[in-house]
């Protein structure tokens, strides 16, 4: 895949991936990303989002009456996602770090109009949030569908950055007697708590066992 210009890595360059694999990898997992766009009043705007990967494209939604996702149709958009995974302790406060995978996609937002592919974006972001969770649900109405808006970019111009390992100390730093290594992240699901007004009798789906404490979601 040919680097774009605008998703060269320059700073920290061996951290960089393009790899669509790679790129694609980290938005699946990753459950929040953010999307920053300029307003149409000249000043820039990010705001957290959840998104959905289909093929070569990420999706987007909200309010169809929402000023940032109408800005976004308007002028070229950035959407970046970040999975934290470790704090990185150095001996040096300057080395101190956080081990990461993120994406950095550039390019236009495409707003979605046919009904059928809004309805497929949708099922997307619920199956992105609880695998098996979409034949469950009421499908959105027509009326629903109308107030909602889908935005599609693809991931032509697309990066992925990622650090892992220890810290990087200076080389007369690793004599110090001082407790340098790495600390684990991960986000861990609670157990499912009912709605107060869930219907007398309702069990918990079977595919919440895969949210359970001590698993890890989407690994």
């Amino acid at each position: 895949m040919a680097t774009k210009s605008k998703t060269k890595l320059r700073r920290m360059p061996k951290r960089g991936d393009h790899d669509r694999r790679a790129i694609a990898a980290i938005l699946d997992e990753a459950p929040v990303s953010h999307l920053g766009v300029v307003d149409p009043a000249g000043f820039p705007v990010v705001i957290p989002t959840l998104h959905a990967r289909a093929g070569n494209h990420v999706y987007v939604h909200g309010s169809a009456g929402s000023r940032t996702l109408r800005a976004a149709g308007a002028a070229e958009v950035c959407l970046t996602a970040t999975l934290l995974d470790g704090l990185v302790l150095a001996r040096s406060a300057v080395h101190h770090s956080v081990n990461y995978r993120s994406v950095v996609v550039f390019g236009s937002a495409e707003a979605i109009d046919d009904p059928a592919e809004k309805e497929r974006a949708l099922e997307a972001f619920t199956e992105k949030l609880v695998p098996g969770r979409w034949p469950d649900v009421r499908p959105p109405t027509p009326r629903e569908l109308r107030a909602t808006a889908v935005m599609r970019i693809s991931l032509a111009e697309a990066s992925a950055k990622v650090r892992t390992g220890p810290p990087l100390d200076d080389e007369e730093d690793y004599a110090l007697p001082t407790w340098a290594g790495t600390v684990g992240l991960s986000t861990i699901a609670g157990e499912p708590q009912p709605d107060p007004r869930l219907v007398a009798g309702t069990e918990p789906p079977s595919y919440l066992r895969n949210l359970a404490p001590g698993r890890e979601p989407g690994r």
